[in-house]
């Protein structure tokens, strides 16, 4: 028998569009709470860690300018900064200032950041650096979410979490 409206036949396939935690490779925080312990503050610190390093080598480039580099600092500062976040994230999905607290980015599916990961995170980071209201948002977010993402990890379904400690 065959219902109005039903064909006969092989099933359609379909895709299921919805999202739960149960899709995520990430650690759970309800569950695997250490993960998220006190990321919120080590990203603090990583930062401060990692904008003494970029000043560090803007200051290092300086004299190659002739000093002009002072008429373009913020610039410099930028390019220096994208250019070491890309790479030091690439590299092992961390920054120095992260590898040194002990946290590290990972994506949605538990894998470690690549090339274009990273330079899309740090994107996201610099652009909301520019727009200051994007950053005070990616702040809050991060002191209030269950999983301590900024903006740029919510809009690219990342996420910072302890590492695993090395035996």
């Amino acid at each position: 028998m065959v219902w109005p409206g039903v064909h006969p036949g092989p099933p359609r396939p379909y895709i299921v569009l919805h999202m739960t935690d149960t899709t995520w490779h990430i650690p759970d925080p309800l569950s695997q709470p250490d993960f998220y312990a006190d990321v919120p503050t080590k990203r603090l610190i990583a930062w401060v860690v990692d904008t003494v390093v970029i000043t560090g080598v803007c200051l290092l480039i300086l004299p190659f300018t002739a000093f002009t580099g002072l008429f373009f600092f913020p610039f410099l500062f930028l390019c220096v900064s994208f250019i070491y976040r890309v790479i030091t994230i690439a590299g092992n999905s961390a920054t120095w200032g992260m590898r040194l607290t002990a946290i590290e980015f990972r994506t949605g599916q538990g894998r470690r950041f690549d090339l274009s990961m990273a330079f899309l995170h740090t994107l996201g980071y610099s652009i909301s650096w520019a727009l200051f209201i994007f950053q005070i948002a990616s702040i809050v977010l991060m002191l209030t979410t269950a999983r301590g993402q900024g903006l740029s990890d919510h809009m690219l379904g990342t996420v910072a979490i302890n590492r695993r400690a090395r035996s």
